[in-house]
């Protein structure tokens, strides 16, 4: 099991990431990525999936049309760990090379 981070640790966290926010009512941090279209945003997720699956680690997302929310904790620590933050990284990498 992961350590879960501090609140300090977390609020360290999201102040290096663009955009993402702690959730409201649960123990885990959130963004919304728009694309410019559906084909996008699903090669976007596609790409995504592949890293989730290598670092074994699964968001939560909705996908409707170009607008993608994504959440992210780990269920086994009860709460955000390390594993969120390196993933919300890289999902804010690869929007940056998905064109």
């Amino acid at each position: 099991m992961r350590k879960k981070l501090t609140v300090s640790e977390v609020n360290k966290s999201l102040g290096k990431l663009k955009d993402w926010e702690k959730s409201k009512g649960r123990d885990s941090i959130e963004k919304e990525f728009i694309f410019k279209d559906f084909q996008i945003a699903f090669d976007w997720m596609t790409e995504i999936a592949l890293v989730a699956e290598k670092m074994d680690h699964h968001p939560e997302w909705l996908n409707v049309y170009n607008k993608i929310n994504v959440t992210l904790s780990t269920h086994d620590s009860n709460g955000i760990t390390q594993l969120d933050v390196d993933l919300a990284k890289e999902m804010d990498r690869i929007s940056k090379t998905i064109k």
